[in-house]
């Protein structure tokens, strides 16, 4: 198959409408800026104001609370009376109800932490002796288990030789009068 009869059409496009603008208003600059060295000279000199970027940051910093503005807000919310007020102050702050159960839970922990009983004085120093000792008790414990199982084989192969008939202690002695 060839390809399909398309003509192509050049469609004029709408000029653009200028802006409306009032004597003595001007939106290019005053002199060329060939003339000016490649700066366009601005008719007013001053500082422009600043438009804010358009462009959408491509990842949200989070937000960050220090601890004496969660406890000013949840110091606020235990006194909220009135329905919906809770509400509002979440609105006028820009929280979400789940900055308060987290904030809770904190506030919570840290009175626990607070409360609990702490040993006092400096922490006793770790004796290098005590990790070294521990060491060779798990090394002992690990060669008797394997003492038990050399032990119960030793028996079985005793047992079987007995069975066969087999005497081993000819059999040891035999390998050595070969030679």
């Amino acid at each position: 198959m060839g390809k399909p009869n398309v003509k192509r059409i050049d469609v004029p496009l709408p000029e653009p409408v200028a802006a409306e603008r009032r004597e003595g208003e001007r939106s290019e600059p005053t002199a060329a800026p060939a003339a000016t060295g490649g700066v366009p000279v601005w008719e007013a000199e001053g500082p422009r104001p600043a438009r804010p970027d358009p462009e959408v940051a491509a990842k949200a910093a989070r937000r960050h609370f220090n601890a004496e503005y969660k406890q000013r807000i949840l110091r606020e919310v235990d006194r909220c009376r009135d329905e919906g007020a809770i509400g509002a102050l979440l609105r006028r702050e820009g929280l979400y109800s789940s900055h308060l159960t987290t904030w809770r839970r904190q506030r919570d922990q840290a009175v626990q932490a607070a409360l609990a009983a702490h040993k006092r004085g400096p922490k006793p120093a770790r004796n290098p002796l005590v990790e070294e000792m521990e060491k060779l008790r798990r090394e002992n414990a690990r060669l008797a288990q394997q003492l038990e199982k050399a032990e119960i084989i030793i028996d079985v192969q005793k047992k079987v030789s007995s069975l066969l008939g087999i005497s081993l202690k000819d059999s040891s002695n035999s390998g050595e009068n070969n030679s």
